[in-house]
């Protein structure tokens, strides 16, 4: 079995994005050479994720109008972990979408559902932050 690391790195501009990271996944894949096996992709910060859905702005716009409902950014002084800090809504929202993806590598290519597609979830941006992505298999 071989496997195959590399971190991806992005410049977040804003403290909420949806970055499509499967072409960058896509990428990973082809340059490991792997064709059967799994790709696990994980964001590494605490107030980030990685999951799997369609990419549709729509969609998008839904995330973040449920997001704000179940944590609301503002006002930051209703959170214990808001000391010193402004993210804990952040890490709330990391905690709902995930923190990882895997999927399976089949015939070389990421082995999806119709419309899915893999999404960096930024949700404490303004500032580089970066993912995971480990490819195991044959």
């Amino acid at each position: 079995m071989r496997s195959y690391r590399k971190e991806l790195w992005f410049e977040v501009s804003q403290r909420r994005e949806l970055i499509n990271i499967t072409p960058d996944v896509e990428k990973c894949l082809r340059e490991s050479g792997i064709r059967e096996g799994l790709a696990l992709v994980n964001a590494m910060h605490i107030s980030a994720s990685v999951f799997v859905n369609d990419d549709e702005p729509g969609l998008h716009g839904d995330f973040e109008r449920w997001l704000e409902t179940l944590a609301p950014e503002k006002p930051h002084s209703q959170y214990a972990h808001n000391k010193g800090e402004d993210n804990a809504d952040a890490h709330l929202k990391r905690t709902i979408m995930g923190r990882e993806a895997v999927v399976a590598v089949t015939g070389g290519r990421l082995d999806f559902g119709p419309w899915e597609q893999i999404f960096y979830g930024e949700f404490d941006g303004r500032r580089r932050k970066r993912v995971l992505v480990k490819i195991i298999g044959e």
